[in-house]
């Protein structure tokens, strides 16, 4: 089962389901002019068919040629079997290959295996596999091959391969996760889409839990230029994610996702016993093309212009969002291994870590904070690493695990010491004050530290030098834990996971607006989130953070 398991992650394999299959055959061929035929259908990358078997299926005697690729040969056998029972006259071919070697990029020779364009449609579920899964070498050639950088996924050199193609003026229909709208990471294959596509709609499906996996998918649908960059019109945004907590009404009932997808009116839904929110626009990207793509809406402009236009600066106009350390070894170095084991580690190694378990919103529970074994520290304003030879009871220790720390073979071919952290930050910047938050977190937990505790890299944070840098934390604090900025947070960064929970990256948090200091309800917010940090009785609390919550109105000069 584990080596299922394992193969599966390798390969990015998740079939499509059936409803899904035929939704997706469905759209692309509503953007077919029927007296197009016949037609050539790829799917780069068919797994067990279904989705070319749902194109044929609502295709019917339009479609002429179906090409199925895969370097599974027991997926292709199932893919050719469903296909010979379904088809009447349709040739079908299926090839056993990768479909990126078969099919390069756009800067190498075509072989003469693939003709350049001689698709009208693609459909495609391609695998979901992010470069550190891939491995170095094979991540490497990938971003050689597609002029790629930085921490891709798989689905972004097949984005590219299959446009490649496709012919101008065909349909593109794939299911992808929906990580590139809005990540750093997938500004490249944004830009890439915009400058390639008139793009006819992106379906963000959120949380809807449609896979029997830990992906969140979206659906993109466009139609190919025919002149690259040529201006085309925006195309339309849709997304639909649970409700969070529960409604007390809801506009519709449908019996499925789907069901309400085909409704297009935005608005509440049931479906399955589940409320969801269907939300529907018009797609909004920076000029650049590569910022992340958000759904257009002339209120929540509006909304969005009036915080904007409000600041004073960026969060990352003044400080420098870092993440917490990583290890990559925690079961070694904080797992508390050595208590176990019956080691007593020398205590100039050993570290309070502040960590996503034990922080809420304005505090952290210091009675759970676990110690580290970090074998780091500054000498002047640098960091080092300890001589471990010195500290007898802790290279016993770390020798007992020598094994799996030499296996992090990134930290070695970095030229550093078996025993040292992968990101270790500076430790000169542990002793000054500090806002600190969490990665993934239902609501924003935005706490101030001053013990000097090291930061978990399940977590991110920011420091101050002086006292007027401490002053502003405590009003990023006071703002990042409000009302206003959750609401921000959603329209600006549209990143939701599932059960409602939301990333806070470095990416996201920099991007903050923040009220001029000057402004006397910002001096307020700093006075209020000072007492708020140190106060332990929920009343006083609650009532703070309320008044808080109405100060940041003010200084965004929020009417409601």
């Amino acid at each position: 089962m584990n080596n299922t398991y394992t193969e599966i992650k390798k390969s990015g394999a998740t079939f499509t389901p059936v409803q899904l299959a035929d939704f997706l055959a469905e759209k692309i061929l509503s953007q077919i002019e029927n007296h197009v035929e016949p037609l050539t259908v790829l799917d780069p990358a068919c797994g067990d068919g279904s989705l070319l078997s749902a194109i044929n299926t609502a295709g019917g005697k339009r479609i002429k040629t179906l090409i199925g690729y895969d370097t599974n040969i027991k997926y292709l056998e199932k893919a050719d079997s469903l296909l010979k029972k379904i088809s009447n006259n349709i040739r079908h071919e299926f090839v056993c290959e990768d479909f990126l070697k078969a099919y390069p990029s756009v800067n190498e020779l075509f072989t003469d295996k693939l003709s350049p364009e001689f698709a009208d449609i693609v459909i495609a579920n391609p695998p979901y596999v992010r470069t550190q899964v891939l491995g170095a070498e094979r991540a490497q050639q990938l971003a050689r091959d597609y002029n790629l950088s930085g921490r891709i996924d798989l689905y972004y050199p097949f984005l590219m391969a299959m446009t490649n193609a496709l012919k101008k003026g065909g349909i593109l229909g794939v299911i992808t996760s929906n990580r590139y709208l809005s990540t750093k990471s997938g500004g490249k294959i944004r830009k890439f889409l915009l400058d390639n596509y008139e793009i006819i709609e992106i379906i963000d499906l959120g949380d809807t839990k449609i896979f029997n996996a830990a992906v969140l998918p979206a659906i993109f649908i466009g139609k190919k230029k025919q002149h690259k960059n040529s201006v085309s019109k925006a195309g339309k945004y849709i997304s639909i994610y649970e409700a969070e907590g529960t409604l007390k009404n809801t506009d519709y009932t449908y019996k499925s996702i789907f069901d309400i997808l085909k409704s297009d009116k935005p608005g509440c839904y049931t479906a399955d016993g589940i409320q969801y929110i269907l939300k529907i626009g018009l797609l909004k990207h920076s000029s650049d093309k590569t910022g992340i793509w958000q759904m257009s809406d002339e209120q929540e402009n509006k909304w969005i212009d009036t915080i904007n236009s409000n600041a004073a600066f960026r969060i990352k106009d003044k400080f420098k969002v870092k993440v917490g350390i990583k290890s990559c070894a925690d079961n070694i170095f904080i797992s508390q291994l050595w208590d176990k084991e019956g080691f007593e580690i020398e205590n100039d190694l050993l570290y309070p870590m502040i960590s996503q378990e034990n922080i809420e919103a304005w505090s952290i529970d210091k009675d759970a904070m676990l110690k580290i074994l970090y074998p780091h520290y500054s000498k002047n304003g640098k960091r080092q690493v300890f001589d471990i030879k010195k500290y007898p009871s802790a290279l016993q220790y770390l020798e007992k695990h020598r094994k799996q720390l030499e296996n992090r073979n990134y930290v070695i071919k970095a030229g550093r010491k078996w025993y040292e952290y992968w990101v270790p930050q500076n430790p000169e910047s542990w002793k000054y004050p500090k806002v600190v938050f969490p990665d993934i977190s239902v609501r924003p937990r935005f706490c101030f530290d001053e013990s000097g505790a090291i930061v978990n890299g399940n977590c991110y944070w920011m420091f101050a030098q002086n006292e007027e840098e401490r002053d502003l934390l405590l009003l990023i604090e006071g703002v990042s834990n409000s009302s206003v900025m959750i609401k921000y947070h959603d329209l600006c960064f549209n990143n939701k996971l599932y059960s409602g929970r939301r990333r806070y990256l470095a990416q996201y948090i920099e991007q903050y607006p923040i009220p001029s200091p000057e402004l006397e309800s910002s001096k307020q917010i700093v006075s209020l989130v000072e007492r708020l940090n140190k106060s332990s009785d929920k009343d006083e609390r609650d009532t703070l953070t309320s008044e808080i919550d109405r100060l940041v109105k003010i200084s965004f000069a929020i009417k409601d």
